[in-house]
């Protein structure tokens, strides 16, 4: 059960607050003054602080500086029956994450807490990278997650998180859904020098439009009908720490031109204000699009993608690291047999065989949600057939056919993208000759590298004899 910490010294108002949470769910204590509050911080931690700005003895700026210091993830919403954007930008600058004026409305206390637990539990909830020595299947500490997968592919990306993670630059972070970008972005955000600062997770498909530039920079009052007080946006409430931006491939044209001033110039104004502010956040950026493609494409802004690619982290799709599956299984399996109290000690071997042939084209989210269900669904302590519901045999060939015309397409704009240098070719002659050649060597050059250089495994892949490899090899490679 999250707890909540109340500091006013109105009485009626705890009371209030106090019932209000806890019809939530939540377990709630109250205090009368600063003083109080940190002699109950110093024995005590909690999900989300409310400090009253103006109280007897200590003032609530002082107590939230005192608090930062005793326990710098939580969370502190600041109250006040004084709110200005004065009180609020030095409420941020003590490290508030947001403040509501008195009196409010319910709806919006309810959100703001809800936002601010989320952030809560994203901080308090270490991501750790597999340990090379640490058996599979072993489980990180309380309060914690792990990435999961000791395939070639995913060792790759390890190594790039532990690279970058305490280098304050941009990260592009790119894969299907369901392969675990935010968990990524999470991963260095934990590992770096701001990890004691928010993170703040905005995924630019979910918001519209025309809200989306007032989320992520807030907004003025008389900006836009309702926009009553100021609101702090994203990037100005995780000072110094983290912005995730998921699916920033959906970002529009005009919001991409902002974000590259952040990026460049780390300055940015509020929606319907005209001061100049200073933004210090670490912008880590996912998506399941082809960003050069969208950029080829005109829906994508060249010289904000480049920004965003200093550093460039792919995600495999599990169909491409299926001897990650197992101990992925034994993960999800430990993990919802403790949440549901299910006694599940063994997954059949058939079950296993179906989950390695399966095209899963939800990727690991895909696979978590099915062996979620086949815990609740088992009444044993083995998960068999009857537990799993995945596509039947004939629905992967629907997704491979689906895939190949994604690929088509793709390749079909790529080559209209490079038409122009194509048809150069044909001065030289033999125009259908010389592409033929530079697609083959192309393609023999990324299945060698698929496979290790494994001739064998490169021409099984490929569908041709090893001999016939050979002779392209020694064509192309000249070896």
């Amino acid at each position: 059960m999250e707890k909540i910490l109340l500091i006013d010294d109105d009485d009626g108002l705890n009371h209030f607050l106090n019932r209000f949470f806890k019809r939530k769910g939540y377990a709630v204590t109250t205090c009368l003054t600063g003083e109080a509050a940190l002699e109950i911080i110093a024995d005590e931690s909690f999900d989300l602080i409310l400090l009253d700005y103006k109280m007897p003895g200590i003032n609530g700026l002082d107590t939230l500086k005192a608090i930062k210091t005793a326990q710098v993830k939580t969370p502190v919403v600041i109250m006040t029956a004084y709110g200005n954007t004065d009180t609020a930008i030095e409420a941020m600058k003590r490290g508030a994450y947001d403040y509501l004026n008195k009196p409010f409305q319910r709806e919006a206390l309810s959100r703001i807490a809800a936002e601010a637990l989320v952030l809560n539990r994203q901080m308090k909830e270490v991501v750790y990278l597999p340990d090379p020595v640490t058996p599979h299947g072993a489980r990180s500490p309380e309060g914690s997650l792990k990435i999961v997968g000791r395939s070639k592919t995913m060792q790759a990306v390890y190594k790039i998180i532990g690279q970058i993670a305490e280098k304050d630059v941009s990260v592009l972070i790119g894969g299907e859904s369901g392969t675990g970008k935010e968990l990524v972005a999470r991963a260095i955000y934990h590992h770096s020098r701001r990890n004691e600062a928010p993170f703040m997770a905005i995924n630019c498909a979910a918001i519209p439009e025309q809200l989306f530039e007032s989320e992520l920079f807030g907004y003025e009052p008389g900006a836009f009908t309702g926009a009553q007080q100021t609101k702090l946006g994203k990037i100005e409430r995780c000072h110094g720490g983290t912005c995730f931006l998921d699916e920033i491939g959906d970002m529009s044209m005009a919001l991409q031109a902002k974000l590259l001033r952040v990026l460049q110039e780390g300055e940015f104004e509020r929606v319907g204000g005209k001061e100049t502010l200073k933004a210090d956040a670490r912008i880590i950026a996912a998506t399941n699009k082809d960003l050069a493609l969208e950029v080829q494409n005109g829906r994508f802004r060249e010289d904000l993608y480049w920004r965003l690619k200093v550093i460039t982290i792919q995600l495999p799709p599990l169909r491409k690291r299926i001897e990650d599956i197992p101990e992925l299984v034994d993960c999800f399996v430990a993990r919802f047999s403790r949440e549901y109290a299910k006694p599940i000690r063994h997954v059949a071997e058939d079950v296993m065989q179906r989950f390695r042939s399966y095209a899963w084209p939800g990727n690991v989210r895909e696979l978590e949600n099915c062996v979620r269900r086949a815990v609740i669904l088992c009444a044993g302590d083995v998960i068999t057939q009857e537990h799993i519901d995945l596509l039947d045999n004939h629905e992967p060939d629907l997704i491979e056919a689906t895939d190949r015309e994604r690929l088509v397409k793709h390749l079909k704009d790529t080559m209209q993208s490079v038409l122009p240098e194509i048809l150069k070719l044909s001065k030289e002659g033999g125009i259908h000759a010389n592409i033929i050649e530079i697609v083959e060597e192309t393609i023999i050059v990324s299945a060698l590298e698929e496979c290790d250089n494994n001739q064998v495994k490169a021409a099984r892949l490929l569908g041709i004899s090893r001999n016939t490899l050979r002779h392209r090899i020694k064509k192309y490679l000249r070896q």
